[in-house]
Formats: structure tokens, sequence, C-alpha cells
């Protein structure tokens, strides 16, 4: 709903200058940034905090993207907490290769779990900046976006009553399903999409990490991926067809797929354990094109989704975050509007180079298995490429790390 006004005759009426919808990494960033400004805003979550703050997520930051959390004082729980990662290492053809981006680039990846930083986060904005959050709202609604008086409305979870929040813009940081992006108006935005025709099997197992880094599995059965995410946890990834049933994985089918996917000469042992969470996640792109509408601003996986390939989600919503919350403290504070004005612009050009990345990486990826000798062919010599020149190996090091990461 975007152009009727909500009857506030009838219901509970708030005012704040900014409403942010979603509180994951993205509107808790923008939030706290608008706190620290001192700039009133509300955050409206349809989630309760403790699932947000459990919720298995992302875990992998880009270098420029936690430098800009230490630049806004949101950082100081992740650096002490964070594991570093210099290498990454890929297997195929029944060998193991390391890539050593950071002597390469000198910079580095941070593995710092999403449910982690959102814990700080909201933490942070609630009972240090004193922000106003309200968890567990009902049937939120989005009114009159293209006015200068723009207004939520949602159902209160303790007394069962309609509020409505005023406000002078909305952000948008619901996610891929929220309602902010169903709310934008059909033919006021393009939203450009991308099916990968696979399935990931995204697996959290309760045993150590099997290596010291992430490790890549390019075989003829399927990938396989292995990311840390603390000492007694790791994440997994098998791909499937999309749409499989997780199910049809019990937990000798995912062990016996997982050694024989990330099998090669002189690797160690895989470190097996209970397996706390299968899902099934199908490989999709899309970007909402632009990224606003009237006093809407979308942000995170509201305005783009990008699938974990490359692992680049929570970081496009950081950046996101980044410049819609330095926008609005320069509107609201000095009436300075041209941060809003190219927010954006600015966004799409690092929404579209991390797109295309995991374009590319998911040739290299999903190439080998994909049951076409040609798509195969080309993913070797990628392959050999990035570990045979020494300029491929620098290019892919930077985009790996991230857009700026040498600036």
């Amino acid at each position: 709903m975007t152009s009727v006004s909500p009857h506030t005759n009838s219901l509970d009426t708030d005012r704040f200058p900014v409403v942010v919808v979603g509180a994951g990494p993205a509107g808790l960033t923008v939030a706290n940034i608008l706190r620290a400004a001192s700039v009133d805003c509300l955050i409206l979550e349809t989630e309760t905090r403790a699932f947000i703050e459990q919720r298995p997520r992302a875990g992998v930051l880009e270098e420029w993207a936690v430098r800009g959390l230490q630049q806004r004082g949101l950082a100081d729980t992740l650096l002490e907490r964070a594991q570093v990662h210099e290498e990454c290492e890929f297997r195929f053809a029944g060998e193991r290769y390391r890539f050593a981006y950071a002597g390469l680039t000198g910079h580095h990846h941070f593995v710092y779990p999403q449910p982690l930083l959102v814990t700080d986060l909201v933490r942070e904005y609630a009972e240090v900046r004193g922000g106003d959050v309200r968890f567990g709202v009902r049937d939120v609604e989005l009114h009159d976006l293209d006015t200068a008086r723009p207004s939520v409305s949602y159902t209160c979870p303790e007394t069962g009553r309609r509020q409505v929040v005023q406000a002078d813009f909305v952000a948008g940081c619901d996610g891929a399903r929220g309602v902010t992006r169903a709310s934008l108006p059909p033919g006021r935005v393009h939203i450009s999409r991308h099916d990968y025709g696979i399935g990931w099997l995204a697996l959290l197992a309760e045993a150590p990490p099997s290596d010291d880094c992430v490790v890549f599995g390019i075989h003829p059965d399927g990938f396989a991926g292995h990311m840390a995410r603390s000492p007694e946890v790791t994440r997994y990834y098998l791909e499937c067809p999309p749409g499989d049933d997780p199910e049809n994985w019990p937990h000798e089918r995912v062990w016996a797929e997982l050694r024989q996917r990330l099998t090669a000469a002189g690797a160690p042992p895989l470190n097996e354990g209970r397996l706390i969470e299968k899902r099934v996640l199908d490989m999709h792109n899309y970007v909402v094109e632009p990224m606003r509408f009237g006093r809407l601003f979308l942000a995170g996986d509201a305005a783009h989704l990008t699938a974990p390939i490359a692992a680049k989600g929570m970081n496009l919503a950081l950046h996101d975050a980044f410049l819609l919350g330095d926008g609005l403290v320069a509107y609201l504070t000095k009436g300075d509007g041209s941060g809003l004005n190219d927010y954006s612009e600015a966004c799409l050009g690092r929404v579209w180079d991390y797109q295309e990345f995991s374009q590319w990486l998911s040739e290299v990826y999903h190439g080998a298995s994909s049951g076409d000798p040609y798509r195969a062919g080309t993913t070797l010599a990628r392959l050999r490429r990035v570990f045979g020149s020494p300029t491929a190996a620098v290019a892919f090091a930077e985009q790996y790390l991230g857009k700026d990461a040498g600036s």
C-alpha cells in the first residue's frame, strides 16, 4: 500500500524523522548512524530480538566494510572476536591450490557470523545510543511514499492495535521477502533477475573447521564449500538441484558427498559432527533500479540479492547503509540533499560490479559439474590462469576482496 493515507483518527500515531523497516545489518547500521548524529528514528522488525540474534546468515566481511563500521564506532567487539583470513584454497583435479590473496594485495577478510554482528548492532542502538526498536510487529504497510509525508502502519503485538508512524523518510531494509520492496508501484522501478539454475544445500556442522581457510571444491559431482564460522562450528555447502528437499540429504549422505567433493592429495580429513542446519538455497540474483521511490530508500536485500556464491551480500548491505545513513544525516541536520540524490547511482555501481563477479565465479564453481564439456573446459582454463598468471591472480584477488580493497 503506497498511496492511500490511513485513517489516523482511529489509530495511535507517532512521528519520527526516519522509520527503518527491518533490523538486519543494513537497517541497524543506518539507525546507529542516525542516533550517533542525534537524529531520532524508529526500527520496526517483524521478528523477535532473539530470532534475529540467532538467525544463521553470512559470515565473511571485506576489509573496507569493517573499516566503515570502525569509523562509526560499531566494530569494537568484531575486531576483538573476528577471525582474520588471508588465504583460500581451491581443490580440483585431485590437487590443492592455495591462493594467498593477502600476500598479493596486503588485504584480508574478516570472518564474523552475521548473528554476532546483529547482536552487537542491536545492543549499540537500543542500549547505548537509546534508539527505539519495536520487535514482533505485524501487518506492516507503507503509505504516501511519493509525498513529503510518508507513513508506516503496523499492528502492535502487545495491544493488537494499529499504530501509525509519520516520517520524513522510510528506509526499506527488510530483505528479499519484506514489505518495502513489495510496496514499489509497478512501472516505477525496474527489477533485473538472473537464475543460475542450481541449488546449494547450506549446512552448519557442530564440528571444528577442517582447514585453516575457506575451501572451494570444484568437482564433476558438484561444487562443495567449507567455511569456518567459529572454532566449534563449520559452514558447508553442497551443490544440489534447485528446489531439492533437505530431507533427501541424511547425515551419512552429506558427509559422503563432502568427502568426495573436497578430496585432494594431502588434504586433511574432514572433522565430522552433528548437522544443526540443513536448508536448500536456490541460486538467483536480482537488482532493483533505482533503489528509491519518493521518500522510500531501499538497502540490502530489499534492493538487490546476490547469491552467496561470492559472499558479497552482507558487504553490499553495509555499503548501502553507510551511504544511506550518511545521506540522511546530511539532509536532516544540514539540509544537504546531495547524498540522498546520488544514493541509488552510488550504490548500484558496486552492486553491478559484485553481480558480475558472482556470475564469473559461478562458472568456476559449477562448470565442472554442468554436464557440458565446453563449460568444464573453460572452468579449468580460468583456474589455470588464476594460478599461472601473476596479473590474473592479482585481478582475482582484488575482486574477491572487494571493490576498493586496494584503496
